[in-house]
């Protein structure tokens, strides 16, 4: 369990994760080893998971509204981040505005609902490699989702 869920401690447990991410390159290896080493199945994923839904609740997570979800940066990227920002999205069926990540994109996805998934992912993480882009979208219900942008790069397009 999570004693108190804080922004402070959740910094702390971002900064722990990261420091294990460092100079990796953001691809199918990578998304891999995360859902083997802080899948759904571990520690690590169930105290990332209760500080996001707390965070949530209490205000200081996914803060901002628009689109038909709530979303918010809690960090810019930081040196303790390891380069990393930190955004939670809380999404219920469906489709977010469409991006591009320069650097890439690792996203922790989190079903509130049983059976929804993130861009057709279940629990667990999805790393998208440097110059992919996507509608994030989730279906089959609710879930949060904490995005890792390297030095918070993303860019917003147009079109879909």
């Amino acid at each position: 369990m999570n004693p108190d869920p804080t922004p402070e401690r959740f910094r702390q447990q971002i900064a722990q994760l990261t420091a294990e991410l460092t100079g990796r390159p953001l691809d199918a290896q990578l998304d891999a080893w995360l859902n083997a080493q802080h899948g759904s199945h571990s520690t690590s994923y169930q105290q990332l998971r209760e500080s996001c839904e707390a965070g949530v609740a209490a205000g200081w997570l996914a803060n901002r509204e628009g689109g038909g979800l709530k979303y918010g940066r809690i960090f810019k990227p930081a040196e303790d981040l390891h380069g990393f920002s930190v955004d939670v999205v809380d999404m219920k069926d469906v489709a977010g505005p469409h991006h591009t990540h320069p650097q890439g994109e690792i996203d922790l996805i989190m079903p509130l609902d049983e059976g929804a998934t993130f861009d057709g992912r279940p629990a667990g993480w999805l790393v998208c490699p440097p110059g992919s882009a996507h509608r994030p979208t989730v279906a089959q219900g609710r879930a949060l989702v904490l995005y890792l942008l390297p030095q918070g790069s993303i860019e917003f397009t147009q079109s879909a």
